[in-house]
């Protein structure tokens, strides 16, 4: 079991201000050591040559739990006293908050109850009761399981532990900030996906304060799914507010409305929070896997998305914060088909023809000479809006990528058809 001194939360005082200070993020550094990875940062030369300057990956995938929350969730459980410890924790969570708190408290020895939604995917939930936490599977949306762990809490006196609206939760975030900072002691820019805001808020409160330190500046840019993207309307309030999520593949920032502790810090310190679609992040994973070989989740993947969408500049050296990679195979699948759509490898077409003998081999015919390659046929004569005199073919083709999608869609064309290129 790992022991760490128990101490009073720390709240924004006159002695803890709202933002924490660099001596704080160090401290808790050396707190997490022996529980925390200190994970790779691994050099893209792709992305390099998309951004237009050096571009490295910190690989917080490889964290334990996979992801990035095991910081923040393992630093809040060690501040609290031994009193709150023997009433024990809850939270809630889909996945990764789950696990990070479930470890934690493992390691701590203190007992863990998490809501988990229903429907949340099996290794997720394995994971988390293979840490030793109580599991409730109940609601539908983690909003739903946090009403419900707070209700928990006020039922039987066990901290609430919050995935991202807390001091320490921040401050224990920020230990990744300061590792950027050493591996890479010349990145200019980090860029990192945003959902509550206790990542970004930390890593930019670490290491902005370390470049002053140094006597420098480093920029810091959050990225948020388009279907859930609070900040930007919040930040041109001046105030968090909430707003209408659409569902996106991104669901581990899919938030509604931001912490109120993490916007302070990220209305003050984060220079820029630009937005991606869910095509975009579907790109990033595929990109990911063929060029870097590392699998990523959705959320973590939204920094690289912004570097391949073009949303935003070269300014020097820069990282990449690949957050979590606790992906279910089932989605892998989805999403990687997604990606080769999205990025014009991949489509299915329908095609109206006339019921007669070689229709179908002169359509083969056709996609051959463009250089493409059919991976599935239905040929049908049923339903489909069809006249009598008619069939209709929808046919799955590889292709090269956008340039060769629309070649290939030409062809079939210039010979008399209409290819229809249905949604993936």
């Amino acid at each position: 079991m790992t022991t760490l001194d128990p101490q009073q939360p720390a709240e924004p005082t006159a002695a803890a201000p709202a933002i924490p200070t660099l001596e704080e993020f160090e401290a808790a550094a050396r707190s997490l050591a022996d529980v925390v990875e200190h994970t790779p940062l691994e050099y893209s030369l792709h992305l390099s040559e998309v951004l237009g300057a050096p571009v490295r990956l910190k690989l917080e995938n490889l964290q334990r739990t996979g992801s990035f929350k095991v910081r923040g969730a393992t630093y809040r459980l060690a501040q609290l006293t031994l009193e709150e410890r023997a009433r024990g924790v809850v939270a809630a969570s889909a996945g990764n908050h789950a696990q990070g708190v479930a470890l934690a408290a493992q390691q701590l020895g203190i007992p863990a109850t998490i809501y988990m939604p229903l429907g949340v995917p099996v290794p997720k939930l394995m994971a988390t009761r293979g840490y030793g936490a109580e599991v409730v599977l109940e609601g539908a949306t983690v909003m739903e399981g946090l009403k419900r762990a707070a209700e928990h809490a006020e039922r039987t006196g066990a901290v609430l532990i919050h995935p991202y609206d807390h001091r320490d939760v921040v401050i224990g975030q920020g230990t990744l900030g300061l590792e950027i900072m050493d591996d890479a002691p010349d990145v200019s820019t980090i860029i990192l996906g945003i959902g509550g805001g206790g990542l970004i808020a930390g890593v930019a409160a670490a290491a902005k304060a370390r470049a002053a330190a140094e006597g420098r500046e480093v920029r810091i840019i959050g990225v948020q799914a388009e279907n859930a993207a609070p900040f930007p309307p919040s930040l041109a309030a001046g105030r968090p507010v909430s707003v209408e999520t659409q569902p996106t593949i991104a669901d581990g920032i899919l938030v509604s409305r931001p912490g109120d502790v993490p916007f302070e810090i990220i209305r003050e310190l984060v220079d820029e929070v630009v937005t991606v679609s869910d095509d975009d992040i579907a790109r990033a994973l595929l990109v990911l896997l063929e060029r870097a070989k590392v699998v990523v989740e959705p959320a973590g993947a939204v920094g690289v998305a912004a570097i391949l969408a073009g949303k935003v500049k070269a300014t020097g050296p820069t990282v990449a914060v690949l957050s979590g990679g606790n992906i279910d195979p089932l989605l892998l699948q989805r999403v990687v088909a997604h990606g080769l759509a999205a990025s014009g490898r991949y489509m299915t077409v329908k095609i109206p023809l006339p019921d007669r003998p070689g229709q179908l081999a002169r359509v083969s015919e056709l996609i051959a000479e463009a250089g493409a390659n059919v991976v599935e046929v239905l040929h049908t004569r049923h339903g489909q809006g069809l006249q009598i005199s008619q069939v209709a073919l929808q046919i799955s083709v590889e292709t090269r990528g956008q340039e060769h999608r629309e070649l290939t869609l030409q062809i079939l064309r210039d010979a008399g058809y209409e290819p229809e290129v249905l949604p993936d």
